[in-house]
């Protein structure tokens, strides 16, 4: 064939897929009337008995009883983004009634794999009703912040997609104003005028003035307030350990007042500092200053540690953004007279991204965290809300030409767009998601960053660390304990071959990065993947970053150490059973084209969601099969990466196209030396010597033999010449006879040294 008829099969092959992408995503879209079968008015509206018919794009039905409108039903996917890390969205029907509030959620669809099997549907469920019952309207119109969900271990990005999605669906449904209450007085409004900062007003005040007027805005808890609101979270935990001391001790007493207002900034910052702010804040930008005293500290440590405040959060919108280490600036002193003495003192500039708006309300959110066991925390927020005072803002009237663009009639039909239309469209739109997950998980990140970086030294410098064989065993041992404690068990960051299949699935049906880049660890996991493919092969991942391989290998360790005994497959059976883990494999992608669902249940195959993230809280065949891989893994060294892992047949395929040749062999490797060979922890050299790439998880065992003078053969015949002719050039060498001779090398051992004959050593 041509190359100009290669190129046009090759468009021809692309157009399909994105006709195939398009067709998918029409099809996910706009199917209210489909999954309204699938619930009973009831449930979504209380009192309703029937759905009316679905109206307007993106579609809503109205929920009746009898003939009083009760409420609607929408569908969330229709309104927000709820992809899941499936990459297929999270269909969820949601009541709402006229007023903004939500009545009702019912999850009808869903191909998310750690709730398909392994976490309960009622888990998950428990957690996203907590929604039901707030009162969205206020959180559209900005006067109480965006509900949080809780967290569910082990399903922590499902949980967060599915909170988000209903919250951002309500928030725009509601601002659309289709709702008939708030939204449609919001939205049937004639134009407004807009209120803006007055530049002209700026002078010096003293501390209790702009207290007196709420120019700065106080939090104060006492001892007493923080216990009894841990009594009242529920948690018998938290309850049990309450703070000490006089309950009428300041627990935080806490300040914030937004300082780019001329007036606010110039009396606490100074004339001098209010200048500099404004030089560094681009137009409309804003700056905080939070000060604190009393026992608990509002910055905490981990801004330290990982760059982020985690105890305070700006609110506004239902957006919300925590501070970093980039927009702090430490005071020790405010400049307002009768200003009080704070040992906590944050300048803090508000990312432009965010877009504060000064003229309408936001919120301080403080998270106060109480330590209940040795690895659990209970925590609740308080609020500080602050409003700018009216004195520092004036209204500007809508621009004349807008009013007269249409007749009196036509203005008082369209929808007006506010100020608060006009700094941010719907929330659905703001921030995304996966970005306010990353921001939460800095030290989570940094950590793994670190974690990889760690072994990318240890790879480059593999040769250096094998010639120590002590210090590479505890180093190996001690990173494996490491990937298996805090990669695996506690930030559950197992790879599956369910990713695989879901990145093939995500090619075929809409490729985004979004519901990739939800889930930070899994994908700084893949993304380091993907580089060692091309140095290393799949050993990187399969023999230092898989936690189940980590607990494989640490518990025959022990098996070894106790005398377990130990077999070793003969080559022709091991040879034969390798491609099993191939066909598996094979067996899930076929599947995966067919029901992405049913192939993902069937890759239970591996038992990482049993041992490792559910920790196994499962059912008992689970645990039974999860306990029989680790039980013959005691006997034979990492059974089940040998024989019957599809992630490792999954990574073996790619891994063919590695670029570079790290691990060494000398010419008498495998004729006759076999000593490589048969010390290989999962037998990846074969008998002639080579290294089988598909199955070396790079132990680096087969380089700490290679270096060693006193057990690979090579280096002993290397050694023992080295050191003959060492002996013979020594002063002290004086033989008078035929037969041989001993002397005593530096090493402090005899060497005989035949007068005819050469030293050969014997071949293992």
């Amino acid at each position: 064939m041509h190359k100009p008829a290669n190129i046009v099969v090759l468009f021809s092959i692309l157009a399909v897929f994105g006709w195939i992408a398009m067709l998918g995503e029409a099809c996910a879209a706009g199917r209210l009337s489909e999954y309204l079968g699938k619930a009973e008015p009831g449930e979504l509206v209380t009192g309703a008995n029937r759905f009316g018919a679905p109206q307007g794009d993106p579609a809503i039905a109205p929920a009746y009883k009898d003939d009083q409108l009760l409420g609607f039903v929408y569908l969330n996917s229709d309104f927000a983004n709820a992809t899941g890390y499936s990459g297929k969205p999270i269909q969820i029907l949601v009541g709402i009634d006229p007023k903004g509030v939500l009545t009702g959620l019912k999850l009808v669809e869903h191909k998310e794999p750690i709730v398909l099997v392994g976490i309960p549907v009622g888990r998950i469920l428990e957690a996203v009703n907590k929604l039901i019952g707030t009162d969205m309207d206020r959180v559209a119109r900005g006067v109480t912040p965006a509900p949080q969900v809780d967290i569910v271990s082990g399903a922590t990005v499902t949980v967060l997609v599915m909170g988000d999605s209903i919250v951002r669906s309500a928030t725009k449904l509601i601002k659309s104003g289709r709702l008939g209450g708030a939204g449609n007085a919001i939205a049937g409004a004639s134009p407004q005028a807009s209120k803006v900062i007055n530049p002209g007003k700026s002078e010096i005040r003293d501390w209790q003035s702009l207290v007196d007027d709420g120019s700065v805005r106080r939090l104060i808890l006492t001892v007493a307030d923080v216990n009894k609101a841990f009594e009242k979270l529920g948690n018998a935990g938290a309850a049990a350990r309450p703070e000490e001391g006089d309950p009428d001790d300041s627990f935080i007493d806490l300040y914030v007042a937004d300082v780019a207002v001329p007036t606010i900034g110039r009396s606490l910052l100074g004339d001098d500092g209010f200048d500099h702010l404004t030089g560094r804040l681009r137009p409309g930008q804003q700056a905080l200053i939070v000060a604190g005293s009393g026992r608990y500290s509002f910055k905490g440590a981990a801004y330290v540690r990982g760059g982020i405040f985690d105890r305070i959060e700006l609110i506004q919108d239902a957006n919300s953004i925590r501070f970093r280490d980039r927009d702090h600036t430490r005071l020790g002193n405010l400049e307002a007279e009768g200003a009080p003495e704070f040992p906590e003192i944050a300048l803090f500039t508000v990312p432009p991204e965010f877009a504060l708006d000064p003229t309408e309300p936001w919120v301080l959110q403080l998270l106060v965290q109480r330590v209940v066991s040795t690895r659990e925390k209970a925590w609740l927020t308080f609020d500080l809300g602050y409003t700018l005072p009216n004195a520092y803002v004036k209204t500007e009237p809508p621009p004349a030409r807008q009013q007269a663009a249409a007749s009196p009639t036509e203005r008082s039909a369209a929808p007006a767009v506010t100020p608060r239309d006009t700094k941010t469209s719907f929330v659905a739109e703001g921030e995304p998601l996966w970005m306010k997950i990353w921001r939460g998980d800095v030290v989570k990140i940094s950590t793994t960053a670190a974690a990889l970086g760690a072994l990318t030294l240890i790879f480059f410098f593999q040769n250096a660390l094998v010639r120590r064989p002590r210090l590479y065993t505890w180093v190996r041992r001690g990173y494996l304990l490491f990937i298996l404690v805090w990669l695996g068990w506690y930030a559950n960051a197992q790879l599956s071959v369910v990713n695989v299949l879901t990145f093939a699935n995500s090619l075929l049906t809409g490729f985004s990065w979004e519901y990739f880049l939800s889930a930070p660890l899994i994908f700084l996991l893949w993304a380091s993947i993907a580089a060692g493919l091309l140095f290393w092969g799949r050993g990187p991942f399969c023999g230092w970053l898989c936690p189940f391989g980590a607990l494989q290998e640490l518990l025959n360790n022990i098996a070894q150490a106790v005398k377990i005994p130990q077999f070793r497959l003969p080559w022709g059976l091991h040879e034969r059973l390798w491609p099993i883990k191939y066909i598996i494999f094979l067996g899930l992608f076929g599947m995966s084209l067919y029901s992405t669902a049913f192939a993902e249940q069937l890759a239970e195959v591996e038992p990482f969601k049993t041992t490792i993230v559910l920790k196994f809280a499962r059912e008992w065949p689970y645990v039974v099969y999860a306990l029989t891989t680790l039980s013959a893994g005691l006997f034979v060294e990492r059974f089940f990466c040998r024989y019957m892992c599809p992630l490792g047949a999954a990574l073996a395929i790619p891994g063919r196209i590695r670029m570079f040749e790290w691990l060494r062999r000398w010419p008498e490797c495998g004729t006759p030396c076999q000593r490589c060979a048969k010390e290989c922890p999962v037998q990846a050299i074969h008998p002639e010597g080579h290294i089988n790439v598909n199955e070396c998880i790079y132990c680096m065992h087969c380089q700490e033999l290679y270096f060693d003078d006193h057990r690979c053969p090579h280096m002993i015949q290397v050694r023992l010449k080295r050191e003959k002719r060492d002996a013979l050039s020594s002063p002290s060498m004086h033989s008078g006879g035929k037969g041989p001779s001993t002397i005593i090398t530096a090493g402090g051992k005899p060497i005989h040294l035949p007068t005819a004959d050469t030293v050969t050593p014997p071949v293992t």
